[in-house]
């Protein structure tokens, strides 16, 4: 007799249950649901964030158009600025490189892999933020705050639904969550805290995503993906900025104790972010020692490289003093930051100043 486990697959057999274990992950977390019988509006920032939220929906069905034939090795070639190796061109030619074999066949197909990757752990982190915005329309007290989170699960799922389909019908090879992303949205998830569900997903995973599309909108010439990224970006810095307006208010009243924990915590989560971009998992795909490729790269910088990898906290730090977390606790943070050389981003302009002027769907409807 066929039997059905609540996933919609056949679980009568080995296979079918093995396919159901490697698709599904649970997070125990233990979580207070918290209705507010409280329904004055009474944050005027993030009222606005949720009128600017229903006037910027966008549908990834009819808004982008997927008939455009997409060119894996184009995509590829603008990722690494044209060049076949990219920013790995040091490990094409130092004499100790691991990969000093690859030829110019190889390195394409490493920039291919490459981007599979990256876009597969957007699509990862994508389905994070709507799981913990979820839990942000569940936990937070603020009525206003669980109006707007609603509309940013909705955001979420659409952004799931375009990575997915972009990678599947144009790339052709998704890739697993990688391992450092994966601990990092579980230990967000887990902690029963509403204010670190903010932190971690709005301020660090969003912030770091938010910098990394808009540096990869500037190198690619794909006119999907340009217009994919476009249009998440619009939805990613509203995301952002709803973590810098609700938290700046809470973080006003906390102890530097607890403020200390936070700084902890958004420090901890930088560093699993960057070490995601690592790229473990497509070294392993091309046959090559992922732990000598990484230590290679970690012994030996290189300027495009060590741009991509500062680049990447442009978002993230500006909101982080926004916030107060650089300097509270006597400045535990911003010495951090100063260690692996971002602190130079603290005065860039805070998202929730910038928002509005990346909305590139109301822009698109006004003109």
């Amino acid at each position: 007799m066929t039997t059905f486990d609540g996933t919609g697959l056949d679980s009568g057999t080995d296979l079918d249950r093995t396919e159901v274990d490697a698709a599904i992950h649970a997070v125990m977390a233990e979580v207070d649901t918290t209705f507010t019988w409280d329904y004055e509006r009474s944050r005027p920032g993030l009222s606005r964030l949720y009128e600017k939220a229903k006037g910027s929906q966008w549908n990834a069905t009819t808004d982008l158009d997927w008939s455009v034939d997409v060119d894996p090795e184009r995509v590829a070639a603008d990722l690494g600025g044209g060049s076949p190796a990219g920013r790995f061109a040091h490990l094409a030619t130092h004499p100790e490189s691991p990969v000093r074999h690859f030829g110019d066949a190889e390195w394409s197909e490493v920039g291919i892999e490459l981007q599979n990757s990256i876009l597969s752990q957007f699509m990862h982190g994508e389905q994070g933020a709507l799981l913990c915005t979820a839990r942000i329309v569940e936990t937070v007290p603020w009525v206003d705050a669980k109006y707007y989170a609603s509309t940013q699960v909705m955001d979420e799922a659409r952004h799931v639904e375009v990575f997915a389909r972009y990678i599947d019908e144009k790339l052709g090879g998704q890739y697993p969550i990688n391992a450092n992303l994966k601990a990092l949205l579980d230990d967000i998830l887990a902690d029963s805290r509403w204010d670190i569900t903010y932190l971690g997903m709005q301020i660090m995973v969003e912030g770091l995503a938010l910098a990394a599309f808009g540096f990869m909108r500037q190198m690619t010439t794909e006119p999907l993906l340009q217009d994919l990224l476009r249009y998440v970006m619009s939805d990613e810095a509203r995301h952002v900025a709803f973590g810098v307006l609700s938290l700046q208010e809470l973080y006003r009243e906390l102890t530097d104790a607890e403020l200390r924990e936070r700084q902890e915590f958004a420090f901890d989560a930088a560093v699993r972010l960057q070490q995601r971009f690592r790229n473990i998992e497509v070294w392993e795909r091309m046959g090559a020692d992922p732990d000598a490729v990484v230590e290679f790269l970690d012994t030996h910088s290189h300027e495009q490289a060590d741009v991509f990898q500062t680049m990447l906290f442009s978002k993230i730090v500006p909101n982080c003093k926004k916030l107060g977390l650089l300097d509270a606790s006597g400045g535990w943070l911003r010495e951090r930051f100063t260690d692996i050389g971002v602190i130079q981003f603290e005065d860039w302009v805070d998202t929730s100043e910038e928002y509005e002027s990346l909305d590139e769907v109301a822009a698109d409807r006004a003109g």
